[in-house]
């Protein structure tokens, strides 16, 4: 099996350098968002919250959903587990689910097949027409099927037949552990060509699209990549859906021969992290340069440290006549631990300045 997943990295020297070119961006990236991550807290949870809502909605989309955004956040917010009367209700609240639990407990589950069948039943909890098949492996031959816009379907390519899937699943995983273990393949190309093998396998009669997305969430994070969280990976796909499906269709009209080379699909899988990089550093431009979580007081006093920084709590009483030492105090506290300000010195010597720009 090694061979046979190597030989499909057999790229030319300009698919390698486009690679190389994507992995550095990617990961430079993800070095300093690391550091980013360890200073902000509020506006984090609020951008994890959007990104959810956004994931689960475009990835169910890409199966056939047709709820929007704020539909599913309704659904969400006042969920009411004996309540999922349609189909697109119950795969909505499934994936939402399934990615609570991979975000909250990355560190602990396993690339096993054990645990992939686990992470399908929780997929498919709430959804009655896949209650018999939820957690195994498929027993019928199923196909890749695009759903477009208008409800029009198309087969994509044909997958693993049902005799098969136990033996290419396990070959599958045991490929993706050694290479993890091993540090001789770039983890970013790990992870893509774990996701195209699990896409032409194929492994469950349902469900496979939507849980391949969630397992490239698993992945990501626990090879560090931690901004993958707070901005929608499905969305991505959602809006690059022809490519999508171009992508996988190119490496699999050569599927189980020596030709079966997979480097459109590796490049539009590393593209699609760089462009969820950069939609998430415009959303996070965007909250530095408002400060959007800043009360109408909290601006005041930023703007009152700015003109006259550095600043004693006694000197910005005399600006703030209306406002209790005790109401100031708890403001600064909070515009530090937002990173807005810093302080040198202690107790009533303390000084407050803006912070200074790494």
């Amino acid at each position: 099996m090694d061979s046979l997943i190597n030989n499909k990295l057999n790229f030319s020297f300009k698919i390698n350098q486009q690679i190389l070119k994507l992995i550095s961006f990617i990961d430079t990236f993800k070095g300093k968002w690391n550091i980013i991550e360890q200073k902000e807290n509020r506006y984090l949870q609020e951008l994890r919250k959007t990104a959810t809502i956004e994931s689960i909605g475009s990835s169910t989309r890409i199966e056939g959903v047709k709820l929007t955004n704020k539909e599913i956040e309704k659904i969400i917010n006042n969920l009411n587990i004996n309540n999922l009367k349609t189909r697109d209700e119950q795969e909505v609240v499934g994936y939402w689910e399934t990615l609570d639990t991979i975000i909250d407990n990355f560190t602990d589950i396993k690339i096993s097949e054990n645990y992939i069948k686990q992470l399908h039943s929780i997929l498919l909890k709430y959804s009655d027409k896949d209650e018999k098949h939820k957690g195994s492996y498929k027993q019928l031959t199923n196909k890749v099927v695009a759903t477009y816009p208008d409800g029009g379907q198309r087969v994509i390519f044909k997958t693993t037949e049902p005799h098969l899937v136990d033996k290419e699943m396990s070959e599958l995983i045991d490929w993706t552990n050694s290479n993890f273990k091993n540090q001789e393949i770039h983890p970013l190309i790990i992870i893509g060509t774990f996701i195209y093998e699990f896409l032409s396998i194929h492994p469950f009669q349902d469900g496979n699209g939507r849980l391949s997305r969630l397992l490239t969430t698993l992945l990501l994070l626990q090879q560090e990549y931690m901004f993958v969280q707070y901005v929608s990976f499905e969305n991505v796909i959602e809006t690059k859906k022809k490519e999508y499906y171009k992508a996988l269709m190119d490496g699999q009209k050569d599927r189980n021969s020596e030709k079966e080379i997979i480097d459109n699909w590796i490049i539009y899988f590393l593209d699609c992290i760089q462009i969820l990089i950069q939609r998430l550093e415009s959303k996070y431009q965007i909250y530095k340069d408002t400060k959007a979580y800043l009360n109408e007081r909290q601006k005041q006093i930023k703007e009152i440290i700015i003109k006259n920084q550095p600043l004693k709590i006694s000197d910005l009483m005399k600006y703030l006549e209306n406002y209790s030492k005790n109401t100031i105090k708890k403001d600064l506290e909070y515009l530090r631990n937002e990173g807005v300000v810093e302080t040198i010195g202690r107790n009533k010597g303390t000084l407050y300045m803006m912070k200074k720009e790494k």
